[in-house]
């Protein structure tokens, strides 16, 4: 499944989801908003007959990995395996507050931490594993314990295995979240907390410290390294 957005300038006038396999929408995007640049970022193998098609159509095409600048300083030791959602999460949340520290909470599949010190440096980050993946750990790796799926009422205390399996994932995460907020506003006293990712929304309302809630951070990130490379060449 791909994510696709299209931007005028900063600004998102678009976004859907689109099949990885199905090339249709191509040429739906281009005969409505004519789009002149692109990027294409992934986890998984590059898809020859995609990139072709859009390297052809742009005069600007870029397929994100460790070798394309980014305007960011990056103190990871091990830049050729990290991700590169990552990546662009933290060029996005540096875009959209600069000279500022920040820490990046993106709440997908895994929850990455990710921590900017001021002006733009990528100190690196942290990886846990998120909401869903809780959930199915817990049923394919333990012989009677039930799927569960998240709900909007969660209790303290569970007192059935289900409800119990709902408060132990998603409590734990929002104690996890809070920590990570709560040690790193000790250490940057002005840390500014950026929440994305699938289920942003969902945490948003649970934790004790504010954040702000952006679950397009990403394709920010990546229109902030499509314009940072257009205007270098």
């Amino acid at each position: 499944m791909l994510k696709v957005a299209v931007f005028d300038g900063e600004h998102i006038i678009a976004s859907f989801f689109k099949e990885n396999s199905d090339m249709s929408w191509v040429n739906e995007i281009f005969g409505q908003y004519h789009p002149d640049k692109g990027i294409m970022s992934s986890v998984i193998e590059k898809n020859d007959t995609l990139t072709n098609s859009l390297t052809e159509k742009l005069s600007c095409f870029l397929w994100l990995d460790e070798h394309i600048p980014v305007p960011v300083s990056i103190e990871y030791e091990t830049k050729n395996t990290l991700g590169k959602d990552r990546v662009a999460a933290v060029v996005g949340a540096n875009y959209l507050q600069p000279e500022q520290n920040i820490l990046i909470i993106d709440a997908g599949t895994a929850i990455t931490y990710e921590i900017i010190e001021a002006p733009g440096i990528y100190k690196g980050g942290n990886i846990s594993p998120g909401l869903t993946t809780r959930f199915r750990s817990l049923n394919q790796f333990t012989k009677r314990l039930p799927l569960v799926k998240e709900k909007d009422d969660v209790p303290l205390i569970g007192t059935s295995t289900e409800s119990a399996i709902l408060a132990g994932v998603v409590n734990g995460i929002v104690y996890e979240m809070d920590g990570y907020i709560d040690m790193l506003k000790a250490k940057y006293c002005d840390i500014f907390i950026f929440l994305t990712g699938g289920h942003s929304f969902y945490f948003e309302r649970r934790l004790k410290n504010h954040i702000f809630a952006d679950a397009n951070l990403v394709l920010v990130g990546l229109n902030r390294i499509l314009e940072y490379n257009a205007k270098k060449n």
